[in-house]
């Protein structure tokens, strides 16, 4: 068991992040963040808006959203604690599954090894005299797309969170950026971004050079054109 408000508090306190910011980011009513943070959970309009604001503020904290929604229904949800247990706990796969797989494995090894005889019976047959040489071909290497967002540490170090596509998607880097360090890579299509200190990174859009200025944490939405501020 731990304190919902007070390790919510502290990850956006450590973040240098105020309410006004999170309001932004999240879409969630400050008087609503700081209710969880308070665990004044009456305050919210329903059991099912607390529910989806703390996973959403969690996870936008870099914190595991569902974790606190499951010590949120074990302390306030009569009922739920036994639910949401039973929810985690994978069900064994039957005995025919297994047969299944089995099978499929047999095949799998019985169609590689035919494939094996066919090649190395026509690599013999090329190279009984008289027969015709066939035509070679030559391998090319795939053209590899640079990363969406890539960022090294001119100086200092630099917090960075990468989120896919908004505040509430699956984490993509959540880390510290640091001088003499690589650079981070981050793919996809769509990232939302925290950056504390955007004046210590070189930052690059898809291989290109941009710059993300400000002394202060900012939140900027990038794509495959570049990036704009949220």
């Amino acid at each position: 068991m731990f304190e919902i408000g007070n390790s919510l508090r502290e990850a956006r306190m450590r973040r240098g992040i105020d309410f006004a910011q999170a309001e932004v980011a999240t879409k969630i009513r400050g008087k609503y963040l700081r209710a969880l943070e308070e665990e004044h959970f009456d305050l919210l309009p329903a059991e099912t808006y607390v529910k989806g604001f703390l996973r959403t503020y969690a996870e936008y904290l870099g914190l595991d959203g569902q974790l606190y929604v499951d010590e949120f229904n074990s302390r306030f949800v009569p009922g739920e604690e036994h639910d949401t247990r039973s929810r985690r706990v994978p069900a064994k796969a039957p005995p025919r599954n297994r047969r299944i797989e089995t099978s499929v494995v047999v095949v799998a090894l019985a169609a590689i090894a035919v494939f094996t005889v066919i090649v190395i019976s026509a690599w013999k047959t090329s190279d009984k005299p008289g027969s015709k040489p066939k035509p070679r071909t030559v391998a090319t290497s795939p053209r590899v797309v640079p990363a969406l967002l890539t960022v090294k540490a001119l100086r200092g170090s630099t917090h960075l969170t990468a989120r896919a596509g908004s505040a509430t998607g699956a984490i993509r880097y959540d880390g510290t950026v640091q001088a003499g360090d690589g650079a981070v890579g981050i793919r996809g299509k769509r990232l939302w971004v925290q950056i504390d200190s955007p004046e210590n990174l070189r930052i690059q859009v898809r291989g290109k050079l941009v710059h993300v200025p400000g002394q202060r944490p900012r939140v900027i939405l990038v794509t495959a054109t570049g990036w704009r501020p949220l």
